[in-house]
C-alpha cells in the first residue's frame, strides 16, 4: 500500500524557519522524482520544488528561490523541504508528490502519488 506522510508543518512568525519531511512507503522511492506543492485558500496549487530520483536535478519556484531547499535521503525513503526566511505568503497546505514516468511495452505509463499535506502558517 502506497503512503506519503508529510510532517513538520507549524505556525511561525515571519522570518522563521521550518523543515518539512515526507516519508514514503509502498513503492521504490529511489525510482521516483519527488516534489513539494502548496495550495493556499482560494489559490491554485503551486509547484514549490522538485528533485530528481537521483537528487542531481533540482528546481524551485521563483517565489522560493534562495529561501527553500529540497533534499532527499533515498535509504530513508524521505524527502525534505527546508524553509527559511518564511513570509506570510508562504502560508499554505504543503503536499509531497512522487512521480514516475516510464514506458511499459512501448506505451507511456505514469505512477503519481500524493500525500495529504501539512499546514504551514506564517503570521505575526
Amino acid at each position: 500500500q502506497v503512503d506519503l506522510t508529510e510532517s513538520g508543518g507549524d505556525s511561525v512568525q515571519p522570518g522563521g524557519s521550518l523543515r518539512l519531511s515526507c516519508l514514503a512507503s509502498g513503492f521504490t522511492f529511489s525510482n521516483y522524482d519527488m516534489s513539494w506543492y502548496r495550495q493556499a485558500p482560494g489559490k491554485e496549487r503551486e509547484l514549490v520544488a522538485k528533485i530528481s530520483s537521483g537528487g542531481d536535478i533540482i528546481d524551485y519556484a521563483d517565489s522560493v528561490k534562495g529561501r527553500f531547499t529540497i533534499s532527499r535521503d533515498n535509504p530513508k525513503n524521505t524527502v525534505y523541504l527546508q524553509m527559511n526566511s518564511l513570509k506570510p505568503e508562504d502560508t499554505a497546505v504543503y503536499r509531497c508528490n512522487a512521480l514516475l514516468e516510464t514506458e511499459v511495452s512501448g506505451r507511456p505509463r505514469i505512477w503519481d502519488y500524493w500525500g495529504l499535506g501539512t499546514q504551514v502558517t506564517v503570521s505575526s
